[in-house]
C-alpha cells in the first residue's frame, strides 16, 4: 500500500482528535486542565485509562513478546505472569491510596508526601515521578514513531527527526488548553480504535488460516507458545518473581504516579473512583490475554506462510521477524490494505494516550510541586496558564530529545527496557509513600531522604550486574522494584525518629 495513503489516515486522525480537543476544552481553566474540574465520568476513565497503559508498547511489543526466547524456549504467555501481578496491586491501590488521595483532596498525589514529611520528602517524590515519566512516556512513543518511520515515512524520504517533531506537535495542539478534561474523552476514544483493531486483526488471522479459536490454541500449545509459569527461582521470568514484580509495578506505576492518578481523582467521589480501577483491572486482564493470543497468531501465520525457525529467529523473505518487528511486518506486507489501514489507526490510537496523559501529568506535577504555582498567591489565573504553556513546551522539547536517544539505542524489545526503568526510578517512590502510610516516625530535616533516594537505585543497580555471580546464578527480574522501595524504606527508617 502507498506510504502516503496509510500516512493520510494518520493527519485524518489527528484532525478528528482536534474536533474533540476543541469542542470538550470550551471555557477550561487550569483546574480543568489538572484535574478536569473533579467532573469526569468514572466509566470514561476507567475505559481512557486501558489505552493509556496499553500503550504502543503493548500493542507493538507483547505480541512479539511470545516468540522471544528465554531460558526454557519460547517466553510463550510467561508475561501474563505479570498481569496476574497487577490485580493484586490495583486492589491496593483501590483499597489503600485512592481513598488517601480524597480523604486529603489532593490535586497533585504528592502533596501527601508534603503533608506528611515536608517540603524536601514533596520535591524529591515529584522529580522521581518526572524522571520516571519523562524516561517511561518517551519509550513508547518512540517504539510506535519508529514503527511509522520505518514501515511508511523512510520510504517518503521523511527524517526521524521530522517525523518525531510532528507528532510531538499534534500531541501539544490538542492538549495544551483542555488538559484533563479532554484526555479523558480523547483517551476514550482513542481506546475504542485500538481495541477494535486488536479485535479485527486476529479475527482476520483466524479466518485466513481457517482455524477456530479452540484449534488455534490447540496449535499454539503444541508449537510452545502457550505456556504461562515458569518454574525455575534462578530465572528472571520465575512466576513468584513476576506475580510479586507485577503486583509492586502496578502500585508504582500507576497508583504512585500523577499522570495515571490525575484521572482518577478528576472523578466525582472515591466510590467511583474505586470502580473505576476495578473495572479498568478487569479490562486491562482481558485485553493483556488477547494480546499475547494474538501474539501466538501471527508467529503461526508466519510459519504457514513459510517463515523459518532455525532455533534462534524466525526467518521470513530472508529477515529476522521477532520481537518488536513481528506486529508491523506481518499487518503491512502480507496482510490485504483494508487491514494494513485498521493497523495503523490502531497503532497511532496507542501512540497518543501515552503521550498526551503522560505531557500533561508532567506539566501538572512541575507547575504545582515544582514550580507551586498554585500557592503562589501573586499569580493569577491569567499568569499561571502562562507558566503552564511555558512548561507544556518545554516538556515537549525534552520528550524530541529522549525520542532520539532511544533512537541511538535500537532496542529490538522497548517493552523490557521499561519495566527495567520503572525498577530503578519508581523505587524510591514506592519507598517513600509506604514508609508514610505504614509508620508514625517523621523525617530529620535536611537533605538525608534526597540522598537515600538516590543512593537506593545505585545499589540496585550493582545488584542486578552482580546477582548472577553473587547469589549462585540467581538473576533478579521484575522484583528488582521492590528491592529499591525496601532499601529506600530502610534508609528512611534510619534516617527518621519517633514521633514526639
Amino acid at each position: 500500500m502507498s506510504p502516503l495513503l496509510l500516512f493520510s489516515f494518520v493527519l485524518a486522525y489527528f484532525l478528528l482528535l482536534l474536533g474533540v480537543a476543541f469542542y470538550t476544552s470550551r471555557n477550561a481553566t487550569n483546574e480543568s486542565f489538572f484535574i478536569g474540574n473533579r467532573n469526569s465520568n468514572w466509566l470514561l476513565v476507567a475505559f481512557g485509562m486501558i489505552g493509556t497503559s496499553l500503550s504502543g508498547v503493548t500493542f507493538v511489543s507483547v505480541p512479539g513478546t511470545v516468540g522471544n526466547i528465554g531460558p526454557n524456549g519460547f517466553n510463550g504467555f510467561a508475561y501474563f505472569q505479570v498481569i496476574i501481578g497487577y490485580i493484586f496491586g490495583y486492589v491496593v491501590i483501590a483499597q489503600v491510596l485512592i481513598p488517601l488521595y480524597y480523604k486529603l483532596n489532593l490535586t497533585s498525589i504528592y502533596h501527601y508526601l508534603d503533608q506528611r514529611f515536608g517540603t524536601e520528602s514533596y520535591k524529591t517524590g515529584a522529580l522521581f515521578f518526572i524522571i520516571s515519566r519523562t524516561f517511561g512516556a518517551t519509550a513508547r512513543l518512540y517504539l510506535v514513531i519508529n514503527v511509522l518511520q520505518i514501515f511508511i515515512l523512510d520510504q517518503m524520504g521523511v527524517p526521524f527527526v521530522f517525523t518525531t517533531a510532528l507528532i510531538l506537535l499534534m500531541i501539544l495542539l490538542y492538549t495544551f488548553k483542555g488538559g484533563v478534561k479532554t484526555i479523558v474523552y480523547t483517551d476514550t476514544l482513542q481506546t475504542s480504535f485500538m481495541l477494535i483493531g486488536l479485535i479485527i486483526c486476529l479475527f482476520f488471522i483466524l479466518n485466513n488460516l481457517h482455524l477456530s479459536l479452540s484449534d488455534a490454541l490447540t496449535m499454539m500449545e503444541d508449537k510452545g507458545f502457550t505456556r504461562i509459569f515458569d518454574t525455575n527461582p534462578q530465572n528472571k521470568s520465575f512466576f513468584l518473581k513476576n506475580i510479586i514484580g507485577g503486583a509492586v509495578i502496578a502500585i508504582a506505576m500507576t497508583g504512585l504516579d500523577q499522570e495515571m492518578m490525575q484521572k482518577n481523582i478528576s472523578v466525582r467521589t472515591v466510590g467511583d473512583s474505586q470502580k473505576n480501577i476495578y473495572t479498568f483491572t478487569v479490562i486491562l486482564v482481558v485485553v493483556n490475554l488477547l494480546f499475547l493470543v494474538l501474539g501466538g497468531m501471527l508467529y503461526i501465520y508466519l510459519l504457514n506462510k513459510g517463515a523459518i525457525y532455525d532455533g534462534k529467529q524466525f526467518l521470513l523473505d530472508g529477515k529476522n521477524v521477532i520481537g518488536d518487528d513481528l506486529f508491523p511486518t506481518i499487518a503491512l506486507f502480507h496482510l490485504p490494505s483494508a487491514i494494513s489501514i485498521i493497523f495503523i489507526i490502531a497503532l497511532i490510537s496507542a501512540l497518543f494516550p501515552s503521550a498526551d496523559g503522560a505531557l500533561t501529568a508532567l506539566t501538572s506535577s512541575f507547575c504545582i510541586d515544582i514550580l507551586g504555582i498554585q500557592r503562589n498567591k501573586e499569580m493569577n489565573e491569567e499568569k499561571q496558564k502562562k507558566t503552564r504553556i511555558a512548561v507544556h513546551l518545554s516538556f515537549a522539547l525534552i520528550f524530541l530529545v529522549c525520542i532520539i536517544f532511544f533512537k541511538w539505542l535500537n532496542e529490538k524489545s522497548i517493552i523490557n527496557i521499561i519495566l527495567d526503568l520503572a525498577g530503578y526510578t519508581y523505587g524510591p517512590l514506592l519507598g517513600l509513600f509506604f514508609f508514610g502510610i505504614l509508620t508514625k516516625r517523621t523525617l530529620r530535616q535536611g537533605y538525608g531522604v534526597t540522598v537515600i533516594c538516590l543512593i537506593a537505585p545505585a545499589i540496585c543497580y550493582v545488584l542486578g550486574k552482580n546477582a548472577a555471580t553473587w547469589f549462585n546464578g540467581y538473576q533478579i527480574g521484575f522484583e528488582m522494584l521492590l528491592i529499591n522501595g525496601l532499601l529506600t524504606f530502610a534508609g528512611l527508617y534510619l534516617f527518621s525518629r519517633r514521633p514526639a
